[in-house]
């Protein structure tokens, strides 16, 4: 971190910010200049915050060299990380993995039913909402624990591990029990008690990106999470809010190389939400398989024109059969494998 400070900064405040930068155990330059006085910082700056640098009315400019974020750096960690999910491998040069599922868990026959559908198609996760974070008020807002025990239910009978999404920190304890993947929604990712109380849990996290957040902030968010102790983090991005209308949201493909440029840890894409409509989700889906994403999140409904969540952009089982070979061939193409 370089600090610049203004033209004729008293003596005794050079020698506090010397102090007050020391005492943080960073190493400290001291660089004087005809015009400005600057401080090179080195260590672990993660802990500083550039605005209240900038509060000391002697500091000019404040300029990052480093990214703040360094548990998910790739600079401090090299190798990929591979999240264990339930016994499936995601990440590195692991097989592509695919979750798929209904938006919402409606009833224990249907999440079966959709279960089994999934499992044979191919998917290697079972996702299912149980409690449901909508914009309004008035919809379905999922059918809660006895929705994440059917999920379970039906996870166990098909043999796929489970994701679902925990909404406040008050519901740690059943997905801890239940869940094999718990999921932080976009609405979420900058609830920053949730996310320090996911950090203590044990089980891995799907962290979605926050519907405006920049890239930065996404990972810092994840940071908050390997911070409090859980390093067993999956990036899932998800489309974010732009000015265009004919899609939902604006998938972001050039988060997949970003990302892995500048962090360990694994990609998925989230189709569905980013497009949400069911005719963009296999164009979409093949070209982050090609952009190297780690896993494909896809909503599957067996009755998508009366479902009680999202049913627009959900694949029909076929379709969704369809999606999975055209991927295989895609992946094949790039060196990789779908799980």
């Amino acid at each position: 971190m370089i600090i610049t400070l203004k033209k004729g900064a008293p003596k005794q405040e050079i020698e506090k910010l010397h102090r007050h930068f020391e005492d943080k155990g960073l190493k400290v330059s001291l660089i004087y200049g005809d015009n400005f006085d600057v401080f090179g910082l080195v260590g672990d700056t993660s802990r500083l915050y550039d605005r209240d640098i900038l509060a000391n009315e002697w500091v000019a400019n404040v300029q990052r060299v480093s990214a703040p974020y360094k548990l998910a750096n790739r600079m401090f960690h090299p190798e990929d990380t591979i999240v264990d999910v339930g016994g499936v491998k995601i990440g590195g040069t692991s097989p592509i993995v695919i979750m798929a599922g209904p938006c919402a868990v409606e009833s224990k026959e249907q999440i079966l039913r959709i279960g089994q559908e999934v499992k044979d198609a191919g998917a290697s996760l079972l996702r299912g909402g149980a409690y449901k974070p909508r914009t309004s008020p008035y919809s379905f807002q999922g059918m809660g624990y006895e929705g994440l025990l059917a999920l379970k239910e039906a996870g166990n009978a098909v043999g796929l591990p489970i994701v679902s999404e925990l909404m406040s920190a008050d519901k740690i304890d059943e997905f801890a029990e239940n869940a094999d993947l718990v999921q932080i929604g976009a609405r979420n990712m900058q609830n920053f008690d949730l996310l320090k109380a996911v950090g203590h849990m044990k089980k891995p996290v799907l962290l979605k990106r926050g519907m405006s957040a920049t890239i930065e902030d996404w990972i810092m968010s994840a940071e908050y999470i390997m911070a409090n102790g859980n390093p067993n983090v999956i990036f899932c991005e998800r489309g974010i809010r732009t000015f265009e209308k004919y899609t939902r949201n604006t998938m972001d493909l050039a988060v997949i190389p970003i990302l892995k440029e500048r962090t360990h840890l694994p990609v998925v894409i989230d189709p569905s939400h980013a497009t949400g409509s069911w005719s963009l989700i296999e164009p979409m889906a093949l070209a982050a398989v090609a952009a190297g994403a780690d896993g494909l999140m896809i909503e599957v409904h067996d009755k998508p024109e009366e479902a009680l969540s999202d049913g627009a952009q959900s694949l029909k089982p076929e379709k969704f059969h369809t999606l999975i070979e055209d991927c295989r061939k895609v992946a094949a193409a790039v060196g990789r494998e779908i799980a």
